[in-house]
């Protein structure tokens, strides 16, 4: 997988449960972030994505059963096929890239020293993709952008259009939400 297709349509929709993601299957993004499941049913979660012709990127830290430990991601690439994943864990990002694997690094920019230690993060492993919570403070996006040796997805508090288009605007490739009436915005 490749950043093309997260770029090709940038709306990338995030789920949480079995009934959004059956809608997000109907959607034209050919990427679909995994916020749910476990270790019983990741496996056939990921399969009912490719199915669909769509990339599927497991949040390795929801899924339930899965300790943040690097044999979790070597769990996730042999049993599942899972294109790439998302975690809050440099190491677990650092071990994806060894297996070939999308990574998406999730940071929570909650505060000024959330965002000072954005450079500390980046000393342990660069991504193929930065995700920041929340994703609507474009003036903090258009900061990053520059400085960022990763293409930057917004996500996360997301409400509408124009929430996209500030993200979009301020340099964000794409947006992952949740919300579902704007996946085909």
């Amino acid at each position: 997988m490749d950043i093309q297709q997260i770029t090709d349509c940038p709306i990338l929709p995030a789920v949480k449960n079995r009934q959004q993601l059956e809608r997000a299957l109907e959607t034209d993004s050919g990427v679909v972030f995994l916020l749910f499941g476990d270790i019983l049913s990741i496996a056939e979660l990921t399969e009912c994505v490719h199915r669909a012709g769509k990339r599927a990127i497991v949040h390795l830290d929801l899924i339930s059963g899965l300790g943040a430990r690097e044999v979790a991601v070597d769990f996730i690439a042999r049993t599942t096929k899972a294109d790439g994943i998302i975690s809050t864990k440099p190491p677990l990002i650092r071990r994806a890239k060894e297996l070939g694997l999308f990574t998406v690094l999730r940071i929570f920019l909650i505060d000024s020293m959330a965002l000072d230690n954005l450079s500390h993060a980046f000393e342990q492993v660069v991504p193929d993709a930065l995700e920041i919570l929340p994703g609507v403070m474009p003036n903090i996006i258009r900061r990053i952008v520059p400085t960022s040796p990763s293409p930057i997805i917004a996500g996360g508090l997301l409400a509408d259009k124009t929430d996209i288009v500030s993200a979009l605007s301020a340099g964000a490739i794409a947006v992952s939400t949740t919300n579902e009436t704007l996946w085909d915005s």
